[in-house]
């Protein structure tokens, strides 16, 4: 009787609590969890906090029955916040593990936070979201459009043959909101997809076709977007000395525009060729902004890695020979070009200083040679594959509270990973460590702000918050070691709503929560249309927001009672910043999101 009686007076509260929401006394005190929601056995810590001490306990209230599940005293962090909101604390409710939708209101402010799971299926299946995202950025045919775009790219620059020769390069991805295509990234973007089937072939599905529409061909929909990748870099490989690394440049960021109707102009008429970057290993540039380049074995590399990997898994899962066959040898060839020319080559501007400016290579020799050994047995590769492993050693962005756009790409070295399983304990034990020192860093960072997040906040922050995530991953399965794993879940549940701005940074997700909408791409200007998975950039530290050039934003500011003035976040599509989503970004999530997610259906 007495449960009946406070499930009544809690129904009353939280109806009471639903219709003032956006009033100023439901705004004092904020509180912030995964939108998502949590494993039923996993740590579950949301975040309230307050321009004043907060001096109320919060009830865990069933969404069906209103029954209050779990009375929770909140903990006073003793890290400092960002900007105004100067006292934080957690809500710990990890005991509660009865499946069930959930939300938090405070017992005085009536606060209210969104609705959440616990559940084993907590996490769905958004990793085909993420798919999803994947394909709207195809160049070539474009699935969600139903258009072919960029059908005459390119013409060559830097190339063996004469500047302006054409050069067949069309296919692969836009790059983020623009429609530029990069190797540095789609290098990367196919090789996780790879490691994603590898890892968790269980929990992908097939609901299209090669091409993206909604027909299944008996292949996993993560594999099609893979080969996607493959037959792009293919193209840029068309022999032995030749890798094309870039097609378009800051001429393409002409405002708003459809991909098949592009107004970029490089010499040749709007709507027509673009510029092909054929790799060098010296600096490049066609007007006052230059590269540094000085070698291409950070492209050759991890391009390798991933034809070795596709090379086995066409063989093994698909029995298509003739296809394995053509990414193994395209393996060999890209992999020597690599070891011909060490060092690193990095992304074109040609008016704007804006450009990926990767300075790593060794960490991605590593992981073609370690593929490359675990496809053939060849013991040449084991040698090399040891060697880069000691060059890349620990090298990366994760000591580091700044670093310059891309220095450390990509933001985790899998070839550590790879390598581990097939080395002696001696050397596996080094692997290892490599990979503990770096997030012991960002472990530390995270003792210096109430959410616990590890990462510095400089451009694409996201990015580097899902390789920290991934390198968690990959840790725990080498090692067992679990030491990391409440950290590991804090920096998850930051992505999905557990920070300042209490929003997702993926597109779509959850459908029913905040998320962004009014992202940085031509799709939502023009058509806005909300594609669900996209990864947006993330919040950067204000002094870099402030410093960048064309960010003007296009509506008032929905975070700005959050707002602080040391890490930012907006969801309006003219914040290139924060709010573009960006096609590797996305990709270099799906093994996060496969991990947590829920098998194929």
């Amino acid at each position: 009787m007495k449960a009946l009686l406070l499930s009544a007076i809690v129904l009353i509260i939280w109806q009471s609590a639903s219709a003032q929401v956006n009033g100023p006394d439901a705004t004092e005190v904020y509180i912030r969890i995964n939108q998502l929601g949590y494993l039923p056995d996993e740590s579950k810590i949301a975040i309230a906090f307050s321009n004043s001490v907060i001096r109320e306990k919060f009830r865990l209230i069933a969404e069906d029955t209103k029954a209050v599940e779990a009375i929770l005293k909140p903990s006073l962090s003793k890290s400092k916040g960002w900007g105004d909101s100067h006292f934080y604390y957690e809500l710990d409710f990890s005991e509660v593990r009865l499946p069930g939708k959930y939300f938090l209101m405070g017992e005085k402010s009536k606060s209210i936070s969104t609705t959440f799971s616990i559940s084993p299926d907590a996490f769905g299946n958004h990793q085909e979201d993420l798919l999803g995202f994947m394909r709207q950025q195809r160049c070539g045919y474009n699935p969600l459009l139903d258009v072919v775009c960029h059908k005459k790219d390119g013409r060559s620059m830097y190339g063996p043959m004469p500047d302006s020769t054409f050069v067949d390069v069309s296919g692969g991805w836009h790059d983020a909101g623009d429609q530029l295509k990069y190797l540095i990234t789609s290098s990367y973007a196919t090789a996780h997809m790879l490691l994603a089937f590898e890892l968790y072939p269980h929990k992908f599905a097939d609901k299209v076709n090669a091409l993206g529409q909604p027909a299944s061909n008996g292949i996993p929909d993560v594999l099609d977007e893979a080969k996607w990748g493959l037959d792009w870099i293919q193209k840029l490989h068309p022999t032995p000395g030749q890798l094309v690394h870039q097609v378009g440049d800051d001429r393409d960021h002409r405002g708003w525009k459809m991909p098949d109707h592009d107004n970029s102009d490089y010499g040749w008429g709007p709507n027509t060729y673009r510029v092909a970057y054929f790799a060098t290993g010296k600096p490049q540039g066609l007007r006052n902004y230059k590269s540094e380049a000085t070698g291409v074995a950070n492209l050759a590399g991890r391009s390798a890695a991933a034809m070795a990997m596709a090379s086995r898994i066409w063989k093994k899962e698909l029995n298509d020979l003739i296809f394995a066959d053509q990414c193994l040898r395209a393996a060999k060839s890209l992999y020597q070009l690599g070891k011909d020319k060490e060092g690193f080559q990095q992304g074109n501007s040609y008016s704007a200083p804006y450009r990926y400016t990767e300075e790593t290579w060794a960490d991605d020799m590593e992981w073609g040679a370690a593929e490359l050994y675990k496809t053939t047995g060849e013991k040449s590769y084991m040698i090399d594959a040891k060697r880069y492993a000691r060059l890349a050693n620990t090298i990366s962005w994760m000591p580091l509270d700044s670093a310059a756009h891309y220095q450390y790409y990509p933001f985790l070295n899998v070839g550590h990973f790879v390598l581990h399983g097939l080395v002696e304990k001696d050397f596996q034990d080094s692997l290892a460590s490599c990979y503990k020192e770096g997030i012991e860093h960002t472990f530390k960072r995270a003792g210096k702000n109430p959410y616990g997040i590890g990462i510095p906040f400089i451009w694409c922050s996201n990015n580097l918050l899902t390789s920290l995530i991934t390198q968690v991953i990959l840790y725990e399965k080498m090692t067992s070691d679990k030491t990391y794993h409440r950290f590991m879940v804090e920096q998850r549940d930051w992505l999905l709503g557990r920070n300042p701005w209490g929003t997702s940074m993926f597109t779509g997700i959850p459908p029913s929560g905040e998320h962004p909408v009014e992202v940085h791409t031509s799709i939502w200007a023009l058509k806005h249309l909300e594609v669900p998975g996209g990864l947006v950039d993330g919040p950067v530290n204000a002094s870099i927001y402030n410093s960048l050039k064309g960010i003007t934003l296009s509506k008032p500011d929905e975070f700005a009672k959050v707002q602080n003035k040391f890490v930012v976040y907006h969801d309006d599509v003219g914040d290139y910043s924060t709010n573009e989503p960006t096609m590797d970004g996305t990709a270099g999530a799906i093994i996060m999101m496969a991990h947590w997610g829920t098998v194929r259906e």
